[in-house]
Parts: structure tokens; C-alpha cells; sequence
């Protein structure tokens, strides 16, 4: 086999592995919080990281019910920094045992991020 031909071949496998994982990096993930809540119980969210910026990235929760927001071992830097400013949320969740708590009063999308804005996303109150 010639040089060339090895070099096409090898230039073609990475084109297709650099593809492969751009179309998965862009995906976006919607998560969708379990609904069966009963009285005192609370919904909870567990928020990783992905491609530096949080994973999922657009949420879906029930308006009026007390939503319960970790992020997870993976969440670093000032992604942990986590804030809600149409709710009124703003914490420092050092471990993934720590969470901020609210309940969403008004339905609608409203943007969440880190205290300097370099990851976001999207809550939906339904």
C-alpha cells in the first residue's frame, strides 16, 4: 500500500471520529422531573456537566411543587456557582450533596447559570 493511500485512510478515520463526537456534544437533553409528587415531597433534579456547560441543559418542571436542583461530582469551577435569578436562587453548591430548593410560582422558561454566566440553560415550568 502506498503512503498516500495510508495517509487518506488514517486523514478519513479522523474526519469520521472528530464528526462522531461533534454530533454528540451538540445534542441537547431535556429532563423531565418525576411527576407523581405527593404532599411534602419535592422535585428533584440532578444536573451534570457536559462539553463545559451543565448537562441537561433545558429542564421541565411542575409550577407550584418545590423543585430540589444538585449538581453532580462531574459540575467543577464556577459551574458550581448556581443561579436562578427569576426565582431568586443564587448558591454556592460546594458538594453533590448540597442543592438549592424553590418552588416555581409562574410558569414559563427562564435561564439558569453560573454566577458568571459561562454555563447555562433553560427551566421550564409547566
Amino acid at each position: 500500500m502506498k503512503k498516500t493511500t495510508l495517509y487518506l485512510f488514517m486523514t478519513m478515520a479522523l474526519i469520521l471520529i472528530a464528526g462522531f463526537f461533534m454530533l454528540n456534544g451538540s445534542e441537547t437533553k431535556t429532563s423531565n422531573v418525576d411527576s407523581t409528587i405527593q404532599k411534602g415531597e419535592f422535585q428533584k433534579v440532578v444536573i451534570g456537566l457536559k462539553n463545559y456547560n451543565y448537562y441537561p441543559n433545558t429542564i421541565t418542571v411542575q409550577s407550584g411543587k418545590p423543585v430540589r436542583i444538585y449538581l453532580d461530582s462531574s459540575v467543577v469551577g464556577c459551574l458550581r456557582s448556581f443561579t436562578i435569578r427569576d426565582f431568586g436562587v443564587a448558591k454556592y453548591l460546594k458538594t453533590p450533596n448540597d442543592y438549592v430548593e424553590f418552588t416555581p410560582n409562574k410558569k414559563g422558561s427562564f435561564r439558569f447559570a453560573c454566577s458568571m454566566g459561562m454555563g447555562t440553560g433553560t427551566l421550564v415550568v409547566e
